[in-house]
């Protein structure tokens, strides 16, 4: 268990890098989610990473006292044609290099408040650690296209 939960988004990289090690054997097809929506490796890189950003940029606007900027991405709901390319062993490399940048940044910023500061009542915005656990559900992303080495994928 961590003190910080701004390191609840590191694990929750790595739990999800876990499976994205297994993309570069992705078939090209599209995956569908439970409801309804298109997922690919790349697709699902992107949306975790954006996840992050969207509720660093959150945190960043709440600490400094300013409005939060209106969430106003198609998210999930758009597949770009880039999101249908395959998802190479670079690809991997880069993703790790991504994630785990963005999840360390997000620890480092908790890391560089006062505790008392992530769980201060930000009303009608959630607390900084309600934020950190919240994003321990961009793992979702990663779990729509799972793990290509046990899904018989080639």
């Amino acid at each position: 268990m961590t003190e910080n939960p701004g390191e609840l988004v590191e694990q929750a990289v790595e739990r999800s890098l876990l499976l994205i090690e297994t993309w570069p054997a992705w078939d090209g097809q599209p995956l569908t989610s439970d409801d309804g929506r298109i997922y690919t490796p790349h697709k699902a890189v992107r949306r975790i990473a954006d996840h992050i950003v969207d509720h660093l940029a959150e945190v960043e606007a709440l600490l400094a006292g300013v409005p939060t900027q209106p969430d106003n991405w198609q998210a999930s709901a758009y597949t770009a044609q880039a999101d249908l390319a395959p998802f190479t062993a670079e690809d991997l490399r880069e993703a790790q290099q991504r994630l785990r940048r963005l999840g360390r940044t997000f620890a480092l910023r908790y890391a560089a408040v006062e505790p008392a500061e992530w769980d201060k009542d930000r009303s009608p915005n959630w607390t900084l650690r309600q934020i950190a656990e919240h994003l321990t559900e961009s793992e979702w992303y990663a779990d729509q296209v799972g793990d290509l080495r046990t899904a018989g994928r080639s």
